[in-house]
């Protein structure tokens, strides 16, 4: 193993708030483009832009070798167990447990990411031993600084995280989290 991560299961599968989170599959791939190839996207986050079939396919292998090295966990967001509407993601950072979400364009304004981040930051804290979980956002993200404060998130004072993105700089706040006692 290429970490010193403990390892992740070899399957996932979390229930709450009225979403299945589960692992990708190779049934999934050619869903991904619809989910993932949009402006907001490439904009705000890392993952690849333009996003089609191939790309999907190289993002689902990536997971499971994120998942084998246990340096990340990331999870389709559905309702019914079956068709993805967008992903959680969980990983063991150096600054801390981060999470990271993206819902497909059509399927906004359902609360998903807010009901994705409670089910995967539960899943951190009872599972993992975290501590806290942490959201790492641009503050004119809007949406994403929704997401943050309606999942109980606040904001940390720890030092902004500055950096580059596909050609384009940003300027990320940290939002945490801890378990309810």
């Amino acid at each position: 193993m290429s970490s010193s991560n403990p390892p992740f299961p070899d399957r996932i599968e979390l229930s709450g708030e009225g979403l299945v989170l589960r692992d990708w599959t190779e049934a999934d791939v050619a869903a991904m483009p619809d989910l993932f190839d949009h402006p907001d996207i490439a904009y705000w986050t890392p993952i690849a832009s333009p996003f089609d079939e191939a790309v999907a396919r190289a993002r689902l292998d990536r997971a499971r070798r994120l998942r084998a090295d246990g340096t990340a966990i990331l999870l389709a967001i559905t309702t019914d167990g079956r068709v993805p509407l967008g992903e959680v993601m969980l990983r063991r950072a150096p600054e801390g447990t981060e999470l990271g979400y993206a819902v497909g364009p059509a399927h906004r304004g359902r609360g998903l990411a807010v009901r994705a981040v409670r089910v995967m930051a539960a899943y951190a804290f009872e599972q993992l031993g975290a501590e806290q979980v942490i959201l790492e956002l641009e503050a004119e993200n809007a949406a994403s600084v929704a997401v943050a404060a309606k999942a109980g998130f606040s904001l940390l004072d720890v030092p902004l995280i500055e950096g580059e993105e596909k050609g384009r700089p940003y300027v990320l706040q940290t939002w945490g989290l801890r378990p309810t006692p």
